[in-house]
């Protein structure tokens, strides 16, 4: 394990707010990259969202961490300039506002391209830089619908449900950093640098395995299932004696039979018309109703016990406080505690685990403008009394 990070000597600047954005430029500073947030004068507006503690969401720690903030008014002439100049000192751009926004401010891709190009331009947004719904506003919680993740999701007649986390803005953030990541491969070749185009429906769209070529080929819409997967049998969610439930996933062949036996169904176990998936599907309502039974008449615990002494995949539904004192997840760490104005704090750390170049949290984030000196005056060359006029104008904090 050396002390340096993949990304060490990339320069980021992350132009944007609230999540997607945000948490690409996250997931590039974990593992080495500089960047450098740019925030309007008044903050990120997620600084104060959710629990906040000493004026400060606790999200925001783990949000910005290894963050530089930077403060500019994008409004303003002065603030574009600036900004201008900071882009064509970056080797990498993520930006999350409306397709257009940046080319109105004189920071469009094509123009940083001229004196930079080597840029590389992540653009995060609702529905992609192109297309004729591109100018449609599009937060995660539209998006999830329109990129057909929320139609599979729920109970059969009911209204589709929500995970209770902004995963279509998540899962842009990850394509994202995945996208500026291939592009920098490709800049080695190159020198050249490219637009990475993410949007927020297309990063959902993303996650359907099969549900297109099953709709094309055999005219099937997948449909919400609850608790269990269409065509996978069984995986369900069970609950037991105790009030807990409990994940099984029983649909390959040989562990099918392990389930059962254990679960004191020998003639399911032995019946060759539940020998294979197929045939498991035709008889999920009776495999189902027989596993909610065993478990029902034993704890949680029991069945968890059992199962894994048989090698059948079983396991809990966690809470985060379940998760903070499982001794897994302590042994993998996956908690870091950063040090928040003298006070102690756990954020998650960040996927995947390298294993000689990981990543780490620096700093838990930083306060508004905490680096306008460092970046304004040190990389951009603005002396005490320019940094001065520019608090007192308005464009910084």
């Amino acid at each position: 394990m050396t002390g340096e990070r993949p990304l060490e000597g990339l320069r980021v600047v992350e132009m944007g707010q609230l999540l997607a954005g945000p948490f690409a430029g996250t997931i590039l500073g974990y593992f080495g990259a500089e960047v450098i947030k740019v925030e309007p004068p008044t903050g990120d507006p997620i600084r104060q969202w959710r629990e906040v503690r000493d004026g400060m969401s606790l999200w925001y720690h783990s949000l910005a961490r290894n963050k530089k903030s930077v403060t500019l008014d994008l409004k303003s002439e002065r603030g574009q300039e600036l900004a201008f100049d900071l882009l064509c000192k970056a080797d990498i751009v993520v930006e999350n506002f409306r397709p257009g926004a940046m080319e109105e401010w004189g920071l469009g891709p094509e123009k940083v391209k001229a004196v930079n190009p080597g840029i590389i331009y992540a653009r995060i947004s609702g529905y992609g830089q192109t297309g004729p719904f591109s100018a449609k506003p599009g937060y995660a919680s539209v998006t999830e619908g329109y990129g057909g993740f929320r139609y599979i999701n729920g109970e059969p007649g009911k209204a589709p449900v929500r995970p209770n986390i902004s995963l279509g803005d998540t899962a842009a953030a990850i394509h994202a950093a995945l996208g500026v990541l291939l592009a920098v491969i490709q800049r080695h070749k190159s020198g050249e640098g490219q637009v990475v185009d993410v949007a927020l429906y297309e990063a959902v769209f993303n996650l359907l395995e099969g549900i297109v070529p099953e709709y094309d080929g055999a005219g099937v819409v997948r449909e919400p299932s609850g608790t269990t997967i269409t065509g996978i049998v069984p995986t369900n969610t069970y609950l037991c004696s105790d009030g807990k439930h409990v994940v099984i996933g029983g649909n390959g062949d040989s562990i099918f039979k392990r389930l059962m036996k254990e679960a004191g169904r020998e003639d399911m176990a032995n019946d060759p018309a539940m020998e294979h998936n197929q045939g498991r599907v035709v008889h999920q309502e009776a495999i189902d109703q027989a596993l909610a039974d065993w478990c029902g008449a034993n704890t949680s615990k029991d069945i968890i016990d059992r199962l894994e002494s048989v090698r059948v995949p079983v396991g809990p539904i966690y809470s985060v406080e379940d998760m903070m004192t499982d001794p897994h997840y302590i042994a993998r760490g996956m908690f870091e505690s950063v040090d928040v104005n003298g006070s102690p704090l756990k954020i998650p750390a960040i996927a995947p685990k390298l294993s000689e170049t990981p990543g780490r949290t620096d700093w838990p984030g930083a306060e508004i403008g905490a680096h306008n000196a460092e970046i304004l005056g040190d990389l951009l060359g603005l002396d005490a009394t320019a940094l001065g006029a520019l608090s007192a104008d308005g464009i910084t904090n």
